[in-house]
């Protein structure tokens, strides 16, 4: 999890780049432009692009830090599909709580305890499969393995 917070530095300075060639190449002067969900598309097809390329390669830099690599259930690295796959999968993360969002019926504070909850819980999961890992990765064929 320490991991995630390295993560998350480099994806948001990524999203600020990503998001101001995005506004000029359309001329989105608002963050609430009608246009935003082609944003929010954008970033998640970045975000998809920066994963599946590194975890195809082993690693992110994050995951370098911490001595983490991603590989398939043979011990081999990834594909471009598979690691794609598995960026689909991870995005269960993320869904319930931006689903929570998107209906407009919780204050920030509630906002914060259910993503927080959410991915606690998520995490817990993990040690109700047989061999520990995050079921994200169980479902897309992959397993977290310490890389020294």
């Amino acid at each position: 999890m320490a991991s995630w917070l390295y993560e998350a530095l480099l994806l948001f300075a990524m999203g600020l780049i990503a998001t101001l060639v995005f506004s000029v190449a359309i001329d989105m002067r608002s963050g609430m432009d009608s246009r935003r969900w082609l944003l929010q598309g954008f970033l998640a097809v970045v975000f998809g692009i920066y994963f599946s390329f590194f975890w195809s390669k082993g690693q992110t830099l994050p995951m370098k830090t911490w001595r983490i690599t991603v590989v398939d259930r043979h011990g081999q690295r990834l594909t471009q599909g598979r690691a794609l796959l598995r960026y689909v999968f991870c995005s269960i993360w993320v869904l319930p709580p931006l689903a929570a969002l998107a209906s407009r019926q919780f204050t920030v504070a509630q906002l914060s305890v259910i993503f927080f909850g959410w991915v606690a819980v998520w995490a817990v999961l993990s040690r109700f499969h047989p061999q520990g890992q995050f079921w994200h990765d169980a479902w897309a064929g992959t397993r977290l393995v310490d890389a020294r």
